[in-house]
């Protein structure tokens, strides 16, 4: 059976630093998996690798929806299906989210249902005041968060990564964040959401919680595992690792 997200092996370093340590990670097609771990343990580091950010010499395996990333440019990995929303949005003077959704849709002729997706995905998240504005320009935290999601929803990714997209958020804008990750949840999509905090996770039905440190996995369960971490932090984690190198 084909995954969303099949991850093995990742290593990825700048210079003589390596941060990605023989990172493995499976997402199945409609799940939400939560990684969290402290400052410095590689969690945007994977997502900059899987994205296909130049600054790593990277290797390992990347699958999305069963093809193989590694390797492909960054709008070869984009076509394939895999999508960032980002912690800070940049904000685009002078280019309207429906200039950008349009690029998006000439990007790809054989996706029919374009036109459809930006009707539902705009009702669903009340954007019709926001796509003729420029990009994230003067926008709230929690608007550009909305504006991210909805161009996860337009795009239609096989995989979606959330780079801590509670970041920077008051408790109201994380709920409104949560839900529209929830509202967005679908079988053929998987998503991975990078997190410090478990906060996010009180309002989103995480299917499973990734523990990360110093550049590997190190454990996996259900949504009890945010709740030792709010409990007790990341200290035994890192003492155990610590002593594993």
């Amino acid at each position: 059976m084909t995954n969303a997200l099949e991850v093995h092996d990742l290593r990825a370093s700048i210079g003589d630093l390596q941060i990605l340590k023989g990172f493995d990670l499976v997402v199945p097609f409609g799940e939400v998996h939560a990684i969290m771990g402290p400052n410095g343990s590689g969690k945007s580091t994977f997502s900059h690798v899987l994205m296909g950010k130049s600054d790593y010499e990277a290797s390992g395996s990347a699958k999305v929806a069963g093809v193989e990333v590694m390797g492909l440019s960054v709008d070869e990995r984009a076509r394939a299906g895999l999508f960032q929303a980002f912690q800070y949005p940049t904000e685009i003077p002078g280019v309207t989210l429906d200039e950008l959704t349009h690029e998006m849709a000439l990007s790809n002729p054989d996706d029919t249902g374009f036109d459809q997706r930006i009707a539902e995905t705009s009702e669903r998240l009340s954007m019709d005041p926001f796509r003729t504005r420029s990009i994230n320009l003067g926008l709230s935290g929690g608007e550009k968060k909305r504006s991210e999601m909805y161009l996860l929803g337009v795009a239609d990714p096989r995989v979606a990564i959330l780079d801590e997209i509670d970041s920077g958020l008051d408790i109201d804008a994380v709920r409104q964040v949560a839900a529209m990750v929830e509202d967005l949840r679908d079988p053929q999509i998987g998503v991975v959401i990078i997190t410090h905090y478990s906060r996010i996770l009180r309002y989103i039905n995480a299917d499973k919680v990734h523990v990360m440190v110093a550049g590997r996995i190190v454990e996996s369960g259900g949504p009890e595992v945010a709740d030792t971490l709010e409990a007790g932090g990341y200290a035994d984690y890192q003492i155990a690792a610590a002593s594993a190198s």
